[in-house]
């Protein structure tokens, strides 16, 4: 495959990706309720406690609506499909290079 056929393939998947984003963001609103959100959720933070944002004494941390909303066993498992899916191609690029030790890669 040609380099710039690769490239094109690419800055494609990229462009797609970023409109679909794009439209995502503008059909919930922008970045508006966001920032109300979340400066609501700062202030009412620093009026309950001064605590640290990260406490490991307390075990995983975990975002509260995982946590309060009963989703930690989806949680548990979508983080054990990616650290599964990480180690699969890590084994397989281990055992799979792709290039013999005779042939050169293509420049």
């Amino acid at each position: 495959m040609q380099r710039w056929k690769q490239y094109g393939g690419l800055l494609g998947l990229f462009a797609a990706f970023l409109a679909a984003g794009y439209w995502g963001f503008t059909a919930t609103g922008g970045a508006l309720p966001y920032a109300k959100r979340s400066a609501k959720a700062l202030q009412r933070g620093v009026q309950e406690s001064g605590g640290s944002l990260v406490d490991f004494g307390r075990g995983i941390v975990v975002a509260g609506p995982i946590r309060k909303g009963g989703m930690m066993i989806e949680f548990a498992a979508i983080v054990l499909v990616l650290v599964t899916l990480g180690i699969g191609l890590y084994i397989y690029v281990d055992r799979y290079s792709g290039f013999d030790d005779r042939e050169p890669p293509v420049s």
